[in-house]
This record gives structure tokens, C-alpha cells and sequence, in this order.
């Protein structure tokens, strides 16, 4: 007896095996039996005729660490396929931390993780301190897709310094302390250790995030406390100055895998991606385990010039950022400003997210009359037809509209055959939907869909066998993942049911959901039937369940 077969579906085992037509059986949250015509009495049958059936995405690098405490159901991610979550990637989380510190935290990820500090102040469950607090506060509240959640490098800056975390580096004994609390995260279930040193991620009025202050020596004294034990994953999205060599002496000296992000194309230094993936490729001929965080979608990022985050990477920026009214107007008008912003676009840079491709920007929602007729015309022509600098026009709009302008910018990944090269590098990992961030930016949660829709059926750039073992056994594999990412008896019954000929993600729209009425951007599933974590539907056709069970689990035991 089975608590529910599905009938007749093509099944993709999440390994890359050519699909079959099969039943699948579940008993008690787990996979049961397979095969052809399962002669298997059940309490609910599911009809998956012309349907597929596949392991559930697993969604390796999430920001929801503030948003699992108050929304169990991690919206958008489940209603999207995705059935497992890890959150704490850039080391941007929000555990550890001190009652003290609980502001600075905050006030970090308004800038670095584009949220709002209302959404935060109204919407943090505030009920633990420590890590393992914190993942004992997820275990009682539950959530609706599984989630493993790694130590931050900066929230343990943090607890360790304090306000001096983003000012100076660390001394022996303040890395020891930082040391012993990665050891004890590892003891409770950290799937492992998240860092950044991108000069991209800043925190209130513009300082680094901490673990941009770390000395190399502090990054090694950290990944070695978290692989003491022989498990955990050292995540890390790397700066110019952080070169893969040394993040394979990283790997060599811990003997863990490095993640490596965000591995994303830019036109304007085409070869820089690949020759990251080169160098991660000939660590791993030399043994070493080192890993790309690649993304299979453009980065386009919705943005005013009250929180410019595509520019804040710009040292020219750097004047801008903590001001605020009159003082950043001021800022923002100079020339000698312009000019400096102007020169450094101009050079040439390893990465940044905006480059001076004007026209891969536009205005998207003008805040007065007066611009209305200039939304969605590519600002390079635009700014041309009107004889003005393109910088200066983006500027002078802004400032006329009391910096309220919306502005669009397709930043990085617009190049579709690299892009293709990228996601078929044996090296590569596909993630990066930061899903949990950057809420009214951009919301790349379908990435899987995106993955199997546009890439595998559209383009056959991959096949569909090959983008659900993208998306299911490969993390789970990097990631230590114990019985999820592929389809077998004993495995967790993690599953996404869709039409192969439509899958897909939908447009973007604006809804009004978080704490106090807040908007954030979403996406709608296309071609997506049904969701199940953990043998419990939490999606169908429409979305998520009205009433979706916390069927998730708070996964801490992890393979070696």
C-alpha cells in the first residue's frame, strides 16, 4: 500500500538518463518503488499522462535568511520547482548575531541585499543569537521546501567586532573566536562556510561587507575550522584580488570543496569568465575540488538612484554612497563627479556589474509626465537622438525626478552563446537566482525553469535529461545532500511535475506581500502541474498551496 502513485509519467531520474515512461510510488515521504504498470494499491493516484516527473530543483545559492523567519513559505521559490533551499550564500546571513548588533545587520542588507529596513525591522523573528539558536528557531517554524543553511563570514565578523567588522582586519585572537564559532555551526548542521570579497557587495553607507576586510590569513583559518570534520562546502564570491590559486590552496589545505561565484559573462571582458573556469578546471585535474557558480540568466536588475546597486561597485561611486537628499543631489550634479565616473567606465576592469553599455539600459518606470515618452527606448540611442552624454542624461533625469526615476539595466550574461558555453563547462554549477534578495530588483527564483524551457527545449543548447541533473543530483552531489536530487526507491520524494513543450518561467510583475505591505518583484511557473516536498503537494498549476504544508526539512547531516 502506497500513500500515492503517479501514473504514466516520463521520468527523469535528475542523473541525465534518457526518460521512461513510469509509475512512482510513495510511502511515507519517500520514493517507494518505480517502473512500468507498478501493480501498487494506493490512497491517491496522480495521473501524469504526457506529463514529466523529476526530482525537485534544488536551489543552491538563496538569500532567505531573513524571510524563512517570517514567511514559512519561501515565496516565490516552491511554486517554482524549487524543493530544497540554501540560504547564507556571500556569507550574508543573519546568524549570528547579537541583540546589539541586530541594526548594523540590518541596515547591511538594505544596502548590500537591496531590502528594505522596514520589511526587516517589521519582519525578523529575532529569537536566537547564536547559530545553532537560529537553526533551532527554523526547526519550529518550519518551511515549506527543504532548506541547508550555511555560517556567514560576515555575520561572524560581525559578532566577533562588532561596528569594527567593516573597518579594520582581524586580530589573532579575534580569528580564533571566529574559528570556534564556525566549529560550532559545523557541529549544529552548517551545510558550511559563505564568504565574499566582491567589491560589488557594500554595506550601509557604502563600507564593505565585513568579510571584505578578512586577510587571507583569516580565510584560512576559517575554512580549515570547517572542515575539521571532513564535511562542509567553503562558498565564496570572489573578488579580483581573491585569485582561484589561492582558492585551491584554500581547497588543498582544508581538503573541502570552493564554490566559487558568480561566474557571470560580460562583454566587455569576454575571456575574464572563461579563464576563471580554466583555472578551476586545472585545480580539479590537479585533485583539488573547486566548483563555478554559473547562472543561466541575464542579470537584469531593476534600480533607482536612491539605492543604485549595478553602480555602487564603481570606486567613482564611492563618494555617493551613505549620503542621502540634498548631499547626494549635490553629489550626483557635480562634474567633477561625472567626469570620474565617465574616466573609470572607460577603463578597462576584470568585473563590475554596470560597464557603459547604455543601450542594455532604460527607463522603466519615469516618475513624472515630463519623461513618460522616453520609458523602454534603449538609453545609448536615446541619449545620441538627443545630442547628451548618456551618463549625464541618466543623471539629469534623475535629478529632475527627485531621484524617483526606474531604471532597467541588463547587466551581465546578455550573451547567449557564451552564455551557453558557461552552463555546459564540466566545472560549473547553475545557480545564482539569489532568490530571498534584491526584492525590487530582479527575481531570478525560475532559474530551473528558464533552465529546462529556454535552454534545453528552446535553444538545445543542453538536453532535458541533462539540465534536470543540472538542477537535482549535481548540487546535491557538491553539496553532500544525503537520498535527494535524483529519483529512486529510498529517496526522498522531492518532486516537480510539468508539460515538457511548455515549461518555463513567466514575465515579472510587482506584488505588494512583505511585511507592511512592501513590494517585491515575482514570477509566475509556466508548464508546472505540481510540487511535492517530501511526498506533501505544496504547488499546482495555479502556484503555491492556499494552505502548503511545512513539509520541509531543516537538513544538517551532510555526506562527506
Amino acid at each position: 500500500m502506497a500513500d500515492i502513485v503517479f501514473r504514466n509519467a516520463m521520468v527523469h531520474d535528475g542523473l541525465g538518463s534518457a526518460p521512461s515512461v513510469q509509475d512512482v510510488a510513495i510511502q511515507g515521504g519517500l520514493i517507494q518503488a518505480m517502473g512500468p504498470g507498478l501493480k501498487v494499491h494506493s490512497a491517491r493516484s496522480v495521473d501524469c499522462a504526457g506529463l514529466a516527473l523529476m526530482p525537485g530543483i534544488i536551489d543552491s545559492h538563496t538569500h532567505f535568511d531573513a524571510q524563512i523567519t517570517w514567511d514559512s513559505s519561501l515565496r516565490p521559490s516552491p511554486a517554482l520547482g524549487v524543493t530544497t533551499a540554501v540560504i547564507g550564500n556571500c556569507g550574508f546571513a543573519i546568524a549570528p548575531c547579537k541583540p546589539a548588533h541586530r541594526d548594523i545587520t540590518m541596515r547591511n542588507l538594505t544596502q548590500v541585499e537591496g531590502m528594505s529596513l522596514s520589511v526587516l525591522q517589521q519582519g525578523i523573528d529575532w529569537g536566537f543569537e547564536t547559530f545553532p539558536e537560529y537553526l533551532a528557531l527554523l526547526r519550529r517554524k518550519g518551511s515549506v521546501a527543504n532548506i541547508a543553511a550555511y555560517i556567514g563570514h560576515s555575520s561572524v565578523r560581525t559578532y566577533v567586532m562588532g561596528p569594527d567588522a567593516a573597518e579594520r582586519a582581524a586580530s589573532t585572537d579575534e580569528i580564533e573566536q571566529m574559528a570556534q564559532i564556525v566549529r560550532q555551526a559545523m557541529r549544529a548542521g552548517a551545510v558550511g562556510l559563505a564568504s565574499s570579497t566582491s567589491p560589488a557587495h557594500n554595506g550601509e553607507g557604502g563600507k564593505p561587507m565585513p568579510s571584505r576586510l578578512a586577510s587571507d590569513a583569516e580565510h584560512m583559518a576559517l575554512i580549515q575550522a570547517m572542515g575539521e570534520a571532513g564535511k562542509g562546502v567553503y562558498m565564496v564570491t570572489k573578488g579580483g584580488h581573491m585569485p582561484v590559486p589561492f582558492l585551491e590552496d584554500m581547497s588543498a589545505q582544508s581538503g573541502r570543496p570552493v564554490m566559487i561565484a558568480a561566474l557571470l559573462h560580460n562583454n566587455t571582458n569576454p575571456r575574464a569568465v572563461f579563464n576563471d573556469l580554466d583555472a578551476i578546471a586545472a585545480a580539479n585535474a590537479r585533485g583539488r575540488k573547486l566548483i563555478g557558480q554559473v547562472s543561466c540568466c541575464p542579470l537584469s536588475m531593476d534600480f533607482t538612484l536612491l539605492s543604485p546597486y549595478p553602480v555602487e561597485g564603481l570606486q567613482a561611486w564611492q563618494s555617493a554612497l551613505g549620503k542621502s537628499g540634498d548631499a547626494l543631489k549635490a553629489v550626483l550634479g557635480s562634474a567633477e563627479f561625472r567626469n570620474a565616473v565617465r574616466a573609470e567606465l572607460a577603463a578597462p576592469a576584470t568585473f563590475r556589474l554596470f560597464n557603459g553599455e547604455w543601450d542594455q539600459l532604460h527607463i522603466t518606470e519615469a516618475a513624472s509626465d515630463t519623461y513618460r515618452a522616453l520609458e523602454q527606448k534603449p538609453f545609448g540611442q536615446l541619449a545620441a537622438s538627443l545630442g547628451k552624454d548618456p551618463l549625464d542624461l541618466m543623471l539629469d533625469i534623475a535629478l529632475q525626478e527627485d531621484l524617483h526615476t526606474v531604471f532597467t539595466a541588463m547587466l551581465l550574461n546578455s550573451n547567449e552563446e557564451a552564455v551557453a558555453q558557461m552552463l555546459n563547462h564540466p566545472h560549473s554549477i547553475v545557480s545564482l537566482s539569489d532568490a530571498g534578495a534584491h526584492l525590487t530588483f530582479f527575481n531570478d527564483a525560475g532559474f530551473g525553469l528558464h533552465l529546462m524551457g529556454h535552454w534545453a527545449r528552446e535553444r538545445a543548447a543542453m538536453s532535458l535529461p541533462e539540465a534536470v541533473r543540472q538542477l537535482t543530483s549535481v548540487p546535491a552531489g557538491i553539496l553532500g545532500l544525503q537520498g535527494r536530487g535524483r529519483l529512486a526507491p529510498g529517496y526522498a520524494a522531492d518532486l516537480l511535475v510539468f508539460d515538457p513543450a511548455t515549461v518555463g518561467r513567466g514575465p515579472k510583475q510587482r506584488v505588494n506581500d512583505l511585511p507592511g505591505g512592501a513590494p517585491r518583484l515575482t514570477t509566475a511557473a509556466v508548464g508546472v502541474h505540481s510540487v511535492w516536498v517530501n511526498g506533501q503537494q505544496v504547488a499546482d498549476a495555479q502556484g503555491l498551496l492556499a494552505a502548503a504544508p511545512a513539509a520541509g526539512q531543516l537538513i544538517t547531516e551532510f555526506t562527506a
